[in-house]
C-alpha cells in the first residue's frame, strides 16, 4: 500500500466531490467495486489495486466520525498505518446482495446455509359495484396459490424423512477457496446453498415442499372504499420455503361507474333535471341520496349548470374515519324534444311577452363583438 504522502484523495479514487452524500457515496464505490473486483478480473494486479484503494477510501468516508477527521486533517486524520478497516464492510448484503460472497470476503463471519424464506405475496382484483363499494360488503374471492406440501409437510422428501446433508460442502450450503488477498465464499452448486442433498423425493411437490392449491376466502371490505385502494390479508399469501413464514395477499379494489352519481373521494356528485319553468319560477326538488331522498331548494332565475348548496353528510363514508363526506347537486335544464299542440301555443306566447321579442339574436352582443374586432 503507497505511504500517506502518496496517496491520492479519496474523493478523487471515487469520483465525487467532498459535498457528496451518503448515498452518492455508496454508489461510486459500489460501481468501482464491481468493476475491479478480483473475481471479474482474475491475474490482473491493477485492477487489484484499484479495488483495495477504492475499497479503502470507502472504508474512511462512509463512517462519518472518520470522514470528519479525514475532511480536518486528510491522509493523517485516519489509518496512519494505511490500510482500511474490515468491520466497515460487515454488512455488505447492504451494497451488493449476494454478489461475489461479500459477506465473508473481508474476514466477517460465516455465512448460514439458504435457510427458511419467506413466501411471495399475492395479487388480487376484486371488482365491486358502486353500492358495494359505499356500504361495504363481504365478498368471497377465489384464488390460487402455493401451499405447504401436505404429504412432506415441505420437508420435500417421501414421506418427510429428514434430507442428506451435502457432501460438497458439508452441509454449509457455500464453498470457499482463496482469491488474491481475499477469502471468497460461493454458493455451493451441488445443493444450491441449500446444504442437504434431495436422495428421495416428494412424489407429490417433486422436492419443492410447496403445492398449487385452489383457496377460497371471504373478504371484509370496509364502508367507503375506493378505486385503486388495496386490502391486505396478512398470511394469506404463497408459503414459505423450508419453515419460513407466508406471504401476504394484496386486494386491489376496482369499482364499476354508476349512471347517476359521480365520485371524488368521500364527495358525491350527480346533476338533476328540471324544466325551464321550474328554474325561471324556483321550486322545490327532490334528490336521491344513497341514504334517501333530500329536499333541496331551486332559487328563481337558476341557469342551468347550477351548484345547490351541497347536502351534508350524504356523500360517500370515509373509510379511515367517522362520518361521510357531502352531496353535491347540479341543475340541468331539460329541454324537451317533443311537444304537444297546447305546449307550442303556450310557449309561442311565453316567447311573444318575452323581452327582445322581435330581435332573433340579442343584437347588443353582435355590437360587442364586432368592437372587438374594429
Amino acid at each position: 500500500m503507497a505511504s500517506t504522502m502518496d496517496k491520492r484523495d479519496y474523493y478523487e479514487v471515487l469520483g465525487l466531490t467532498r459535498e457528496a452524500s451518503e448515498a452518492e457515496i455508496k454508489s461510486a464505490y459500489r460501481r468501482l467495486a464491481m468493476k475491479h473486483h478480483p473475481d471479474r478480473n482474475q491475474d490482473d494486479p491493477a485492477s487489484e489495486e484499484a479495488f483495495k484503494e477504492a475499497s479503502e477510501a470507502y472504508s474512511v468516508l462512509a463512517d462519518q466520525q472518520k470522514r470528519a477527521q479525514y475532511d480536518r486533517f486528510g491522509h493523517g486524520g485516519v489509518n496512519s498505518g494505511g490500510g482500511f478497516d474490515p468491520s466497515t464492510f460487515a454488512d455488505f448484503s447492504d451494497i451488493f446482495g449476494d454478489f461475489f460472497g461479500f459477506g465473508e470476503m473481508f474476514g466477517g463471519g460465516k455465512r448460514g446455509r439458504k435457510g427458511a424464506q419467506r413466501g411471495s405475496d399475492l395479487r388480487y382484483d376484486l371488482e365491486l359495484s358502486f353500492e358495494e363499494a359505499l356500504n361495504g360488503s363481504e365478498p368471497e374471492i377465489k384464488f390460487q396459490r402455493l401451499a405447504v406440501c401436505e404429504c412432506c409437510q415441505g420437508k420435500r422428501t417421501r414421506g418427510g424423512t429428514a434430507p442428506v446433508p451435502c457432501s460438497t460442502c458439508r452441509g454449509a450450503g457455500q464453498v470457499r477457496f482463496q482469491q488474491g488477498v481475499f477469502s471468497v465464499a460461493r454458493t455451493c452448486s451441488a445443493c444450491g446453498g441449500a446444504g442437504v442433498v434431495i436422495r428421495d423425493p416428494c412424489p407429490l411437490c417433486r422436492a419443492q415442499g410447496r403445492v398449487n392449491r385452489d383457496v377460497k376466502r371471504t373478504v371484509a371490505v370496509p364502508a367507503g372504499v375506493e378505486e385503486g385502494m388495496q386490502l391486505r390479508l396478512t398470511g394469506e399469501g404463497e408459503a414459505g420455503v423450508a419453515g419460513g413464514p407466508p406471504g401476504d395477499l394484496y386486494v386491489l379494489i376496482h369499482v364499476r361507474a354508476h349512471a347517476f352519481y359521480q365520485r371524488k373521494g368521500t364527495e358525491l356528485y350527480c346533476s338533476i333535471p328540471i324544466s325551464f319553468p321550474q328554474a325561471a319560477l324556483g321550486c322545490d326538488i327532490r334528490v336521491p341520496t344513497p341514504w334517501g331522498d333530500e329536499l333541496a331548494t331551486v332559487p328563481p332565475g337558476t341557469p342551468s349548470g347550477t351548484e345547490l348548496p351541497p347536502l351534508r353528510g350524504k356523500g360517500a363514508p370515509r373509510v379511515q374515519g367517522r362520518g361521510r363526506g357531502d352531496m353535491h347537486v347540479f341543475v340541468a335544464i331539460d329541454v324537451p324534444k317533443k311537444l304537444t299542440r297546447d305546449q307550442k301555443i303556450l310557449l309561442q306566447e311565453l316567447d311573444r311577452q318575452m323581452p327582445n321579442q322581435n330581435a332573433p339574436h340579442d343584437s347588443g352582443l353582435f355590437e360587442k363583438v364586432r368592437d372587438l374586432f374594429a
